[in-house]
């Protein structure tokens, strides 16, 4: 094969091979962008594409690969772009998260909106010379660790606490301080990130691990600098899906009108079609003393008029989204019902009560009994399975330290050194035990305990990120709650915060090195990436931390209120509850239908793995546990809604391959960008605006 590298590309420097005398001085970090055309000439991407470079060794990609010091890459505008796109799209994430309990890559849709606004600036004279490949790389590691990084703990850990804070003295929960959630969110993403330092270089240079999100957007990026026409086009759907979803937050929650009540939308939130049609509903409900038959829309059973979960639907995929409906249904028809009318005498309190109370209460009465141990068996189930990557990841340990006394001075002056690792993992790991110490109950020993344990965890989680694109960011959450649920079970606050360690941690180092990959595909320099990643951290926090106390200021939007679904249902939230619930109350105080829905939700879970492992070639066809799990603790209308965005995608693949796999995702992450962003800002004017 032709040696195709550019002409400034550096080989590899051997013992043998360097020149006698002092080792050259490093680089500076931060670098200018190209000003003269030579410049930008030398900035153009590889002639040798991603797949390619996926095959080769590491000494092979030193030399054919690897840019060198000198292109730019880690500058000034590429990181303040990444910080402002990632400082947007963290609200996206942290919108999609509070109502699905999903969070969604965003590396590809930074690295589109950047092309597409750097090119606008290009041709309004604002900007004098294009963004480089390794630049645009650069960017999307920022903008990746702002917009998915730093929100996991609010939709998840956060969100439970909230919850979980709800008294008769306060109806409507406590807020943590924002100087205590700011200082949390940021430890713990600067936590993850050093925790990938000695991983990177065994799981990407040696192994060669695919990451494929990581290698996704580095083929992105080789598309859009190769194709820029069909890169404008993109940027333009994506930018015209979002103004249209940017309207919907308009019309269905700003609180514009005045009614005798009070302030209403201008439109309905929903619309309950199925009443419309006449679709049966089962029981019963109280209304003035007297029974009311059900109507659909009781259970939640209406049309959500928010585009989001419809988007959120199309990226999903069939198979997961079937399974929400099915387990919607299941709710509706069979679960919820059945706990309407199970009573039992508690022996605490000598009342007697229902497992559900009220139908539009049943997604969270009894449907997170049933659900969250479905998820949660499935997960550690899946998890254990998967003993062999953990063996890989822990024997792979040793190999994974950069900086070795035999590299050579280039290597040395390219790889994260270890000292980073060290240094950064004393400093935020001890801020990280002294914020819970003093906040969160959690005894000192035990914060210790928690970082140790999350670099264990974290270091299978990224392998089998890098192996399978699935971060079980869930399952580590549950172990450290099933593990701190034993050490210290009266403290269901110290339960949550611990798993938030390992579940937020182990997101952010699997993040970086999906990044990391990325970049190592297109011949970047890692440090300089790595520093890039770092700084993201900032404006995510800013993001999400101001974001969380906007959409949910009070856990009525979490839990709702009357006979209404919450703004933001939280089943990620709901689900670390429930667990922390378990360990904290005891099987023995819970209602016996709950207790059952428990058991027959651990056996589901563990017979669909079960039948995962016996028939893989028939996956797709399988139940989805994590689908199931999640129909059943949520409204119905979130199930729904994801369904038909599931529905409309897979026909419009089928139909129109080529314009789907152009625009599918552009066009869906313009909407969920569009209504998040809007959203936030509704929020912000009926809360300080229209409150009033």
């Amino acid at each position: 094969m032709p040696d195709r590298r550019p002409p400034h590309s550096p080989k590899v420097a051997t013992a043998s091979s360097r020149a006698p005398g002092p080792p050259p001085r490093p680089a500076p970090l931060f670098q200018r962008p190209p000003s003269t055309p030579d410049e930008v000439e030398r900035s153009r991407p590889l002639a040798i594409p991603p797949d390619q470079v996926l095959e080769m060794t590491e000494e092979e990609w030193y030399a054919r690969i690897y840019r060198g010091e000198d292109v730019p890459q880690l500058t000034v505008r590429a990181v303040l772009m990444g910080s402002a796109l990632g400082f947007l799209l963290a609200f996206t994430n942290l919108y999609v998260g509070l109502k699905t309990g999903w969070g969604l890559g965003v590396a590809i849709t930074a690295c589109i909106l950047s092309y597409g606004i750097w090119n606008l600036l290009l041709g309004i004279g604002v900007a004098k010379t294009p963004m480089t490949i390794l630049e645009t790389n650069c960017m999307q590691s920022t903008a990746s660790a702002a917009g998915y990084s730093t929100g996991g703990t609010m939709i998840s850990a956060i969100a439970a606490l909230l919850m979980l804070s709800v008294t008769p003295e306060h109806p409507q929960g406590q807020h943590l301080p924002w100087p205590v959630l700011t200082a949390w969110t940021v430890f713990l993403a600067a936590l993850g990130t050093v925790l990938a330092i000695p991983m990177k270089r065994n799981l990407i240079n040696k192994e060669r691990l695919k990451f494929p999100s990581g290698t996704a957007a580095a083929v992105t990026l080789q598309s859009l600098y190769s194709e820029g026409s069909e890169a404008i086009r993109k940027a333009r759907a994506l930018a015209v899906s979002g103004f249209a979803g940017a309207l919907f937050p308009l019309l269905i929650d700003l609180q514009v009108r005045k009614t005798a009540d009070g302030r209403a939308p201008l439109l309905p939130a929903d619309s309950p079609i199925f009443d419309l049609v006449g679709l049966p509903a089962r029981g019963t409900h109280l209304e003035g003393g007297k029974a009311v038959a059900n109507e659909p829309s009781h259970w939640t059973m209406v049309l959500d008029h928010n585009p989001i979960m419809i988007a959120a639907g199309a990226l999903v995929g069939l198979r997961v989204t079937i399974y929400m409906m099915l387990g919607g249904l299941l709710l509706v028809y069979v679960a919820g019902p059945v706990a309407y009318e199970s009573l039992w005498t508690s022996a605490a309190t000598g009342q007697e009560v229902r497992a559900a109370t009220e139908p539009w209460k049943a997604w969270k009465e009894i449907g997170l009994w049933l659900g969250v141990p479905i998820m949660v068996s499935s997960g550690l189930l899946s998890f254990a399975l998967q003993w062999r990557t953990i063996a890989r990841a822990f024997r792979g340990l040793a190999g994974g330290a950069g900086g070795a006394g035999g590299d050579s001075d280039l290597v040395r002056r390219t790889e994260v050194p270890m000292s980073w690792f060290a240094w950064g993992t004393v400093i935020a790991g001890a801020a990280v035990v002294g914020v819970a110490f003093a906040f969160f109950d959690v005894p000192a020993h035990y914060g210790v305990l928690a970082v140790l344990l999350t670099f264990l965890l974290a270091l299978v989680a990224c392998r089998a990120t890098g192996e399978s694109d699935i971060t079980p960011v869930g399952a580590m959450g549950k172990i450290m709650q099933l593990t701190y649920g034993v050490l210290i079970p009266q403290s269901t606050t110290a339960n949550l915060m611990t798993a938030g360690i390992t579940a937020s941690s182990a997101g952010s180092a699997a993040d970086l090195l999906n990044d990391l990959k990325s970049g190592y595909l297109l011949g970047a320099n890692p440090r300089r990436q790595f520093v890039a990643q770092f700084m993201g951290i900032f404006a995510g926090t800013a993001a999400t931390v101001t974001g969380f106390y906007l959409l949910v200021p009070d856990a009525t939007v979490l839990t709702g209120v009357g006979g209404s679904a919450p703004a933001f249902p939280a089943p990620a939230a709901q689900a670390w509850k429930a667990v922390a619930e378990v360990f904290k109350l005891g099987l023995d105080n819970m209602h016996p239908m709950h207790r059952q829905a428990i058991f027959w939700g651990l056996g589901l879970g563990a017979a669909m793995v079960a039948l995962e492992q016996l028939l893989p070639k028939a996956r797709k066809w399988l139940p989805s546990a994590t689908g199931l799990g999640l129909g059943l603790i949520l409204p119905f209308q979130y199930p729904l809604s994801m369904f038909l965005g599931a529905v409309v995608a897979h026909f419009w693949s089928k139909g129109s391959p080529k314009t789907a796999d152009a625009y599918l995702v552009p066009l869906a992450s313009g909407i969920i960008a569009g209504v998040s962003i809007m959203g936030v800002l509704v929020a912000v004017l009926n809360n300080f605006v229209l409150a009033s």
